[in-house]
């Protein structure tokens, strides 16, 4: 957990002199706690700690009905923050853990938007929840699940570009193979394999069923590379109108997939890690991501690094290649039953997409593909510790894998 690490006592009589001067006026997660036994302590997130709490423990105004804990405060523990992600992490941890029945009304989490194929029906269909199964690890279970997506109207978006593209059912009938069966709009435009009617075999639509997973687990490369290979082959064949019409749908496979964001994946390999600026000088604060969990994070101090034997691309695989940093944190509490991971994974999930939605958005994100970018993630450091310099030094530190201060 992200410790509040500073605190300062509160005494009324004297808050003016030696209180309300030692506050910093930057953003930070805070905690004010009472001087009644049993009471319930208070917790803030805000851009400005000296000036939020002017407003909550200085005088009150008898005419204002603004809250106002003076006579109650006793202590104030905070955490300064540099970076939202950072802020609602904190404010996430502390809150849970204070308030383990009200703290998704505190924090306004909402499980975000993903596509889920249901693979454990019959005849399986792509379609939007909010909702993430997991089996007894915390693992996503009962399906294939794709995303986050920033909204619910997003998700649909990107769904019904992808489906066209192929045959899967879209309706929420339960499937009897009943040849007596009228069927619908899609079976009659030729745009579903048509189950419900026995139009297909089984085996046809596990087949298609399996092109609509690789399709998403691939971003479109499995689709595309079919497409291109039958293209090529009608040009070859002389079948220009063939060829014109596979290029056709190569145009409708870009369209579709510009309505996927870049963060939208399987949520079970969504394998990241965001680098943040951190408060402290030289430092970077690292927040890994395993299969849409985030990991406990460390911060890097660059300023350090100089006199270890390691450097910093060794600290950065330590952490996101050992056996236990990304699997699960050291210090994150482990959820014991199903419903709690599952609660565990839907909350980690939407801490990401709101940060990754954010606009502005700070900070810089790299995802695991077949490996870890290291020299990407070593020359985004650079860039967060020092805006003006885009690019490593050839020489000096950098040159082993640690970006020199700015």
């Amino acid at each position: 957990m992200l410790e509040l690490d500073c605190s300062l006592a509160f005494d009324p009589a004297r808050a003016e002199d030696n209180f309300f001067p030692a506050l910093p006026p930057k953003p930070a997660v805070c905690l004010i706690e009472s001087r009644a036994e049993n009471a319930e302590p208070f917790l803030i997130r805000t851009q400005n700690l000296h000036r939020r709490l002017q407003r909550l423990l200085g005088p009150a105004d008898s005419a204002s009905k603004r809250l106002n804990l003076r006579e109650l405060a006793g202590c104030i523990r905070y955490r300064l923050t540099s970076s939202a992600l950072e802020q609602i992490f904190t404010y996430y941890q502390h809150a849970k853990h204070l308030f383990p029945q009200r703290y998704r009304k505190l924090t306004r989490l909402r499980p975000p938007a993903v596509l889920k194929i249901s693979l454990r029906n019959p005849y399986p269909r792509c379609y939007v929840t909010r909702r993430v199964a997991v089996d007894d690890t915390g693992a996503p279970a009962a399906g294939a699940y794709y995303g986050p997506f920033p909204s619910r109207k997003s998700a649909l978006a990107f769904s019904e570009q992808a489906l066209d593209l192929f045959k899967v059912r879209r309706c929420q009938i339960k499937i009897r193979r009943d040849p007596a069966f009228p069927g619908c709009i899609y079976s009659e435009m030729k745009m579903c394999l048509a189950p419900c009617f026995a139009g297909c075999t089984k085996e046809e639509y596990d087949a298609e069923v399996q092109r609509l997973v690789q399709f998403l687990d691939t971003n479109g490369t499995s689709l595309r590379a079919a497409i291109e290979a039958d293209r090529e082959r009608a040009s070859t064949d002389l079948d220009f109108e063939r060829a014109a019409q596979l290029h056709k749908r190569i145009e409708k496979l870009d369209a579709a997939l510009r309505f996927r964001p870049e963060l939208a994946r399987r949520i079970a390999d969504l394998d990241a890690v965001i680098l943040q600026r951190a408060a402290e000088e030289q430092s970077i604060g690292v927040f890994g991501v395993h299969g849409g969990r985030l990991a406990e994070p460390f911060f890097l101090r660059f300023g350090e690094i100089a006199s270890q034997p390691r450097s910093a691309e060794h600290i950065f695989k330590d952490y996101l290649e050992g056996n236990a940093a990304m699997a699960q944190s050291t210090e994150r509490p482990i959820a014991t039953t199903t419903t709690a991971a599952r609660e565990e994974l839907s909350e980690h999930l939407a801490l990401i997409s709101r940060w990754f939605y954010s606009n502005p958005r700070a900070g810089e994100i790299f995802f695991r593909e077949k490996d870890w970018p290291y020299r990407k993630i070593l020359r985004a450091c650079s860039r967060l510790l020092n805006p003006k310099s885009a690019e490593l030094p050839s020489t000096g530190p950098a040159a082993s894998g640690n970006p020199s201060p700015p």
